[in-house]
């Protein structure tokens, strides 16, 4: 099979979804055919689909939601690109009390489908206001989707059903992920939300890990095999719906779990998942649920102190030493 970048595979899919539908277009600051997205995302759009369908916005992130909400009640699917993470604070109103909420209040005559694409993650040496992991902040809004592709295939089939779903969508992306290769069918292919993946098999620890942080536990995993330890990895890629049963179903087959997230360790994604298993499955564990998660801190400019902060395959393999 073909492999392709993470990047290439998004525009991939946005490419087929605005040759399939008529009422996809694009928006957001630096996406059009000068400059095509801050990590290259949508370069090359705007010269086939026009810059009716590839929108250049001002710089301002509530407009840019704002437009695509107002779209999409209209009957339009738009997919707004906010060119960092951290930014989507500035158009929270727009995200979290008008697109959650909009096809609830109005009893389902109205519905607002759109897709927020934006990347988080720190590893880039950009410092605090461009380096955050905020999944959590979407989890915790009733109406929003939330989804989290670790891998190029992931990313494309999962971005197509996000663009064709009837819900706002929240596309966290990685800006680590953007160059990573991995294989792509040709052929059309979608993947379902509430679906996860266990991107490795193993018997005597479930890793959950999300985004970046998937790579860094399948490394850790491949090291921890060389001393005998058999380390299950299991990828949820959507976070709403979270899928709970493929999360249960590995702690019942190993009886121990560390989750692996990148965001902050208080009330974070790591959290909601260990409350899950605490909640459902607490019977079947032979030790405590480890969380390996960044701490409670702004992330650093500081290239080395950075680096401290970002959950890596060492402290991945230590706490599945501690459990196991």
């Amino acid at each position: 099979m073909r492999k392709i970048a993470y990047r290439e595979a998004l525009k991939e899919a946005l490419r087929e979804e605005m040759r399939r539908d008529s009422r996809v277009f694009l928006l957001g600051e630096d996406i059009g055919r000068y400059w095509g997205g801050a990590f290259k995302v949508t370069k090359g759009l705007a010269e086939e689909f026009g810059d009716e369908r590839v929108r250049d916005t001002p710089i301002s992130e509530s407009a840019i939601i704002g437009a695509a909400v107002g779209a999409a009640i209209t009957g339009m699917r738009p997919v707004a690109e906010i060119m960092f993470g951290d930014l989507t604070a500035l158009a929270m109103d727009q995200i979290a009390n008008q697109a959650a909420k909009i096809r609830y209040m109005f009893g389902g005559q109205a519905k607002c489908p759109i897709v927020v694409r934006t990347p988080f993650g720190a590893g880039v040496n950009i410092a605090a206001h461009h380096s955050q992991s905020l999944e959590a902040w979407f989890m915790h809004v009733p109406g929003l989707y939330v989804a989290v592709p670790s891998t190029p295939y992931d990313a494309k089939g999962l971005l197509k059903t996000a663009i064709r779903s009837d819900n706002p969508v929240v596309f966290c992306e990685h800006k680590l992920l953007y160059p990573l290769e991995g294989e792509v069918p040709e052929e059309e292919y979608t993947i379902p939300f509430g679906v996860a993946d266990v991107k490795r098999e193993g018997k005597d620890v479930t890793v959950v890990a999300t985004l970046f942080m998937v790579h860094k536990a399948l490394n850790a995993a491949e090291e921890l095999a060389e001393e005998g330890i058999s380390v299950e990895v299991v990828d949820p890629r959507t976070l709403t719906p979270l899928d709970k049963q493929a999360i249960i179903k590995s702690v019942k087959k190993t009886g121990r779990i560390v989750i692996v997230t990148e965001d902050c360790r208080t009330a974070g994604v790591s959290a909601e998942i260990a409350a899950v298993v605490a909640e459902e499955a607490i019977d079947y564990l032979d030790a405590p649920i480890k969380r390996v998660a960044e701490p409670d801190t702004p992330i650093p400019f500081s290239p080395p102190l950075e680096q401290y902060v970002i959950p890596d395959e060492k402290a991945i393999i230590k706490a599945v030493k501690e459990v196991v």
